[in-house]
């Protein structure tokens, strides 16, 4: 596998045209920011025409379905999708195939089906679909948390262990949180059974990312930001990358 030694720029050398040149920009732009550069942008792999695996990204909720919201208001959803989309360009310009359960502020129940939890019901049902159309897949989804209690905050990964790579993929994804963004998270991958759907049904390795807590004042503030969200996109990059580069041996 290829990989980028110096600044992100030396994409730029691996492909040709126009518009990777943009894409590169932009990961550039938000892989750097404030002047500060955010540890391993030197280093990500880049996939090659023939690497596996596809990545499949879930921006949780959608449509009428908000998610939490946070102390000032900000609804999860928006949130979720402005970090999965920047996820999604940082990947492509990588030059891994991604697929998204939406990229807009939708719910992807079909058309017809009458009732909010029968619709809910058809919105998971087919964003499980997208998780298990192949079988060379990584899932990734997309959420924010939120507690009674305002002072808990961090981010923290969920998976279940239908898929034995999918704990892998929990533990180096908190790993990428702690060395990139939060350098004082303790918190500890969380095995949930069943309880969440996308995660327990799943074939795939297949990680939920609870990016911090709406419910803390301070983590919401950084939330509502573009700047800190593209962190979080660049962080899960990261993770997302190093995972591939060390467990996925038909993409080296």
């Amino acid at each position: 596998m290829s990989v980028i030694k110096g600044n992100l720029k030396k994409i730029w050398l691996n492909r040709t045209g126009v518009v990777l040149a943009i894409v590169c920009s932009y990961l550039i732009v938000y892989g750097i920011l404030g002047g500060t550069k955010i540890p391993g942008a030197d280093s990500l792999p880049v996939s090659s025409e023939s690497s596996v695996p596809i990545i499949i990204l879930d921006a949780g909720h959608g449509g009428i379905d908000s998610g939490c919201v946070s102390v000032t208001g900000f609804e999860e959803k928006h949130i979720n999708l402005d970090i999965m989309l920047s996820v999604r360009d940082m990947l492509t310009a990588l030059g891994y195939k991604v697929e998204v359960t939406r990229d807009t502020d939708i719910s992807i129940h079909d058309k017809g089906i009458k009732g909010l939890s029968n619709q809910k019901k058809n919105d998971m049902e087919k964003r499980l679909a997208l998780f298990n159309k192949y079988s060379n897949a990584v899932c990734i989804s997309i959420h924010q948390n939120q507690f009674t209690q305002p002072q808990y905050s961090g981010a923290q990964m969920f998976y279940s262990d239908n898929n034995p790579n999918s704990g892998v993929l929990a533990q180096i994804m908190q790993d990428s949180f702690v060395a990139n963004l939060q350098p004082d998270n303790k918190r500890e991958i969380k095995s949930t059974g069943n309880d969440i759907y996308l995660c327990a049904f799943s074939k795939n390795p297949t990680v939920m990312v609870e990016c911090g807590f709406l419910s803390n004042p301070d983590e919401a503030a950084l939330l509502e930001t573009e700047e800190y969200r593209s962190k979080v996109a660049f962080t899960i990059v990261s993770g997302l990358c190093r995972y591939i580069e060390e467990y996925c041996s038909s993409a080296i």
